[in-house]
């Protein structure tokens, strides 16, 4: 009780450092967030108030998980658990080959749309990534392209499903920031198409400045014409379920929540269509969205405890006035809170960032009078980067998985730089153009 008693006297500054020195001495045993964010908040909790805090800690963990909009995000995990187990991504990246052809570049482009697609489809960036990884990659390796070039576009192509829409991650903002959902998507869809087009953008000028990075397939690749009309039909299933999803939160007939749940029902009806709906699908659809959900749910908890107890102690205060207090330009201090973003997505899982940080952010952010909707779109695009970012990019670990051998997370990490650096120029496009937002 002694080291108890003498938390409460060392103020909250020397608090504030203590806390983070626990949190990440923690973190570096192995110990997951979500236990370690619990534990320090406990230690603190019971530490600085006693066991009286408790109580208002659970009520702040219980109006976190109890939000009808959370709803929409085991709805969406079950979007791509079943299509991770289903052959509609396949026939999606068959169908793509039309817009290819014979295009320097092509099958590099395809993958992007198809990554599109995906991202509009569920939002998911572990399942669209092991996808592509396992569609894509060796489609390209075997026509010739550049390793790196294949491997950078799969992992970027991926990683969209955090700004196009139905993106988690800003359904997770939006829950943290007290921010309407469907304006977050309103605002990210015209920007993570920006991202999309760099990429693509990005491809043909390495296509057309070093040929051999990306060969033009022989003519026996060329689709010929029946092939195409039979390759079409893989394009009907996941473009209307795209529209149900999107067009009903765009038309204003539903919520996101309730669109969350017209996907999934779409996503069942398509794979019932193509004669694959087993109840062996369907189970290993629902334990492995148990387990994705159980993960941000527990993540949620920890942050939501320890975010309440630092802003009981005062702790909110103290690191917003410390921010606030660097510089009188707004836009430095957004700049500064961009830093931070982007060094705390080379450690830690965006759930954990946003639900740790946004709370001392997303009021600054008001405060200096920025829109909070644009705040988020920027969140999500630096979010973009921490998929990618080594030393623990989880996009590259993804890819890994299901990489053919000879490929090293190494080459991948080195194959991922240049998308980086266009994911960090897309940052400052928003930064400098918010209107691209629409705000």
């Amino acid at each position: 009780m002694d080291f108890f008693g003498a938390l409460q006297d060392i103020g909250i500054a020397n608090g504030t450092f203590l806390m983070f020195a626990m949190l990440l001495g923690l973190l570096v045993t192995g110990i997951p967030l979500a236990y370690v964010t619990l534990l320090v908040a406990l230690v603190f909790a019971l530490g600085w108030f006693g066991p009286m805090v408790v109580p208002l800690i659970t009520s702040r963990v219980y109006s976190f998980v109890s939000s009808f909009v959370f709803v929409s995000v085991p709805m969406f995990v079950l979007m791509a658990a079943i299509l991770d187990r289903s052959g509609i991504a396949r026939d999606l990246f068959d169908a793509m080959k039309l817009l290819g052809g014979r295009l320097r570049g092509g099958v590099a482009i395809q993958t992007i749309f198809v990554a599109v697609i995906l991202a509009a489809m569920s939002g998911i960036i572990g399942g669209e990534v092991v996808l592509l990884g396992l569609v894509a990659l060796p489609q390209m390796l075997r026509l010739g392209y550049d390793k790196h070039l294949a491997i950078g576009v799969v992992c970027a192509g991926g990683a969209l499903g955090t700004m196009v829409p139905p993106s988690i991650v800003l359904i997770i903002y939006g829950l943290t920031a007290n921010v309407s959902v469907g304006d977050l998507f309103t605002a990210a869809f015209i920007p993570g198409l920006m991202l999309a087009s760099f990429y693509v953008a990005y491809v043909l000028i390495r296509a057309y400045l070093n040929p051999a990075l990306a060969p033009v397939p022989d003519q026996n690749d060329v689709v010929p014409l029946a092939e195409k009309l039979r390759l079409l039909k893989g394009l009907i299933l996941p473009l209307l379920v795209v529209t149900g999803v999107l067009g009903s939160i765009y038309g204003g007939v539903a919520s996101v929540t309730e669109a969350s749940a017209v996907g999934v029902a779409g996503v069942i009806v398509s794979t019932l269509i193509r004669g694959e709906l087993t109840i062996a699908l369907m189970k290993g659809a629902a334990l492995q969205t148990l387990q994705t959900v159980g993960m941000i749910v527990w993540i949620g908890i920890g942050a939501s405890a320890l975010v309440g107890v630092f802003n009981l102690m005062g702790g909110i205060k103290f690191v917003s006035d410390m921010i606030t207090g660097i510089s009188e330009n707004p836009t430095i201090i957004l700049l500064f809170m961009m830093a931070i973003l982007f060094v705390l997505g080379m450690f830690l899982d965006w759930v954990g960032i946003a639900l740790l940080t946004m709370p001392i952010f997303v009021p600054i952010i008001i405060k200096l009078g920025y829109d909070p909707v644009w705040f988020g779109v920027l969140f999500a695009m630096n979010m973009q980067v921490s998929f990618l970012s080594p030393p623990f990019g989880p996009a590259a670990f993804y890819l890994k998985s299901v990489a053919p051998a000879g490929i090293s997370l190494a080459t991948i990490f080195r194959a991922l730089v240049p998308f980086i650096a266009l994911q960090v120029l897309a940052v400052a496009i928003l930064i400098v153009f918010p209107g691209i937002t629409g705000r």
